[in-house]
């Protein structure tokens, strides 16, 4: 489990975290969109990532922090060969522990709920389409 903000990432693990974005949600999920959407550099954003023995980056998510002091959880991706072995879980896990006790929001491919409630996130509104993709909006509460 590797994580750090922005100012911290090398150049080789930087282009790997946006090489598998990339390759995912661009070329996979056939979504064009401003992925370099200008939150990766934010100090407070937190990148987390894993890594196979020969150090590929297989899965990856990033931690933002909003303006009202809350997070939000995004990008979200495992790459296509190495799904099914709960990397996104444990991405989670990290992430929520970054986050501590912090109310935290995401928007969940309806696919990934589940993974989703097991972190204590709950569905907060109506399914909605992000580039042809099925959406839901999901919360979790500041822990008191």
């Amino acid at each position: 489990m590797h994580s750090a903000p922005f100012a911290a990432l090398d150049v080789f693990t930087l282009y790997a975290l946006l090489r598998l974005r990339s390759d995912v949600f661009v070329v996979e999920q056939q979504c064009v969109y401003p992925d370099l959407d200008g939150r990766d550099t934010e100090p407070d954003t937190v990148h987390v990532w894993l890594t196979d023995p020969s150090g590929t980056v297989t899965a990856y998510l990033r931690v933002l922090t909003e303006p009202d002091g809350t997070a939000r959880i995004g990008r979200v991706v495992t790459d296509h060969a190495h799904r099914g072995q709960g990397l996104a879980a444990r991405l989670l896990a990290e992430a929520v522990a970054i986050i501590g006790p912090r109310a935290a929001s995401l928007n969940a491919q309806t696919t990934a709920i589940r993974v989703y409630e097991r972190f204590g996130f709950a569905t907060s509104g109506p399914t909605f389409l992000d580039d042809g993709i099925e959406h839901v909006p999901m919360h979790r509460p500041a822990v008191l």
